[in-house]
């Protein structure tokens, strides 16, 4: 599941042995370090990395951040099945002006330290070996040139040994955020602040032994990010054994390994959650009726695998419809209703929602008018939150609202399961739908997950990590708010 899936859980042995079975395939694939875990506390769920961290509460989040650091780390970070988290991003991302990715964070010192910072000083206690900044400014300074954050807090009073990395060319994107001149002058702002690599932006080896030869940037300042640097390549076992990560044997023995399988199917079954149940629709009776399946995810194997998923295959995921199928008891009938997502391609390239097809409308209602109860799954496809992916209207996209209305005419036994990367505004369909569940971004065992909950095989345990909005205009929006004079 997504992490925020993951937090749903609220099981941290459970959190735990995903990020191991992630260390424990990786591994054998030849990867030795990962960017995760994503700690950054957001209240706005317009931005669309919230799928990627643990919600809005900061100590959860910090529970969270130290589960995910063992599970990858293991207790023996030289063992060739463990790998070097990454904390990130540090700090003040998930608290970008309007949800918009990269803006701008603004906040007070009392934010900072009480919402912001403390997953990261968990992270810290745990050991995580690197960190990562972010590319954001935090009152007026860029994360990735900021020495307070840096120098003052990371590596001065928390002590950190670890290395930091920058985020992707986030050093050379100090120039348009309009605090460095030039590449030579962001060089020498980020090596001082306290940045030990550099990721993407290709200019520490550009200019850094100018910048020594000049005297802004002394020797002893690239001689400690040398050993942040090299003492992570000692204690992964680098220097003993390069290719100890690259096991083709172990590649094929683990991968899908049917044990990870089964782990993936109960944190899945975790992290649904039942928002509603009223006239007991749920759970569904296991034979004898009638079931219509509608919506566009809902024989969807691709959307569940979520956003970050470069190097997964394409259409792996059980689909809700394949996991209903393995019920033989009731008769079930699908339908699409109408189409999500028109193209597709990933990473920062444009998203077209379909808001025109209507043609598969007609028989979805048919379908719905035929049925005893409906089980309806809409929400988001899976490239429609994460990075570059805010979004303005956090209700259902597309046509999928008018398709919810139009079957809700024909056949008010309606169970909605939510597909999304983030929380969703649904205001008509909480007063309207007797049964409404979260089922976030699943992963693999999506289909099976849902489907033993919606027949109550499974008792959905999960609870909110993050605010449901009654409307966009209320975030950020969170539950420990603090008193007002006139409350």
């Amino acid at each position: 599941p997504i992490p925020l899936g993951e937090a749903a859980s609220w099981d941290l042995e459970a959190i735990e042995l995903s990020a191991r079975i992630g260390a424990i395939e990786s591994s054998a694939v030849g990867i030795n370090w990962t960017f995760a875990p994503m700690i950054d506390i957001s209240r706005d769920a317009r931005w669309g990395r919230v799928m990627e961290g643990a919600g809005e509460d900061p100590y959860l989040g910090s529970l969270i951040a130290k589960a995910r650091i063992k599970g990858f780390q293991g207790e023996d970070l030289s063992a060739d099945n463990t790998i070097a988290a990454c904390a990130k991003h540090f700090a003040g991302y998930g608290f970008a002006e309007s949800g918009k990715d990269y803006n701008t964070a603004d906040v007070g010192l009392s934010t900072l330290y009480n919402v912001i910072l403390p997953p990261f000083k968990a992270a810290v206690d745990a050991d995580v070996k690197t960190f990562m900044n972010s590319f954001n400014e935090l009152n007026g300074v860029p994360a990735t040139g900021d020495a307070f954050l840096q120098r003052e807090i990371l590596k001065g009073k928390w002590n950190y040994q670890g290395m930091m990395v920058s985020d992707w060319g986030s050093i050379g994107e100090m120039i348009p955020h309009g605090f460095a001149a030039d590449g030579v002058h962001a060089s020498e702002l980020a090596i001082n602040a306290g940045s030990d690599m550099d990721m993407e932006s290709h200019l520490y080896i550009k200019h850094l032994k100018d910048l020594v030869d000049s005297g802004k940037v002394k020797m002893a300042t690239i001689d400690e990010a040398v050993k942040r640097v090299l003492r992570l390549k000692f204690e992964l076992g680098l220097f003993d054994d390069p290719y100890k990560y690259c096991d083709e044997q172990r590649e094929k023995d683990l991968t899908y390994h049917p044990d990870h399988t089964a782990t993936v199917l109960d944190l899945a079954k975790k992290s649904i959650v039942l928002l509603k149940n009223t006239g007991d629709v749920l759970p569904l009776p296991k034979e004898g009726k009638k079931i219509a399946l509608i919506g566009p995810l809902a024989n969807d194997k691709n959307g569940p695998l979520g956003n970050w998923r470069l190097a997964s295959d394409n259409n792996t995921a059980v689909s809700v419809l394949e996991g209903m199928q393995t019920y033989k008891g009731n008769e079930v009938s699908h339908s699409q209703g109408v189409k999500l997502v028109t193209s597709d391609t990933y990473f920062h390239a444009h998203v077209e929602i379909n808001k025109r097809d209507r043609t598969g409308m007609k028989e979805a209602i048919e379908v719905a008018k035929s049925s005893d109860v409906v089980v309806m799954v809409l929400g988001e496809d899976g490239f429609q939150s994460g990075e570059g992916r805010s979004r303005s209207d956090i209700g259902l996209p597309g046509l999928q609202q008018e398709l919810l209305e139009a079957v809700y005419e024909a056949n008010k036994n309606i169970v909605l399961v939510l597909m999304s990367g983030r929380p969703l505004a649904i205001p008509w369909a909480d007063k309207k739908i007797p049964a409404i569940v979260e089922a976030w971004q699943l992963g693999s065992q999506t289909g099976n997950a849902i489907a033993q909950v919606l027949y109550g095989d499974y008792n959905p345990s999960g609870k909110l990590p993050m605010t449901f909005p009654l409307d966009v205009g209320q975030v950020p929006i969170y539950y420990n708010y603090k008193n007002t004079g006139r409350p």
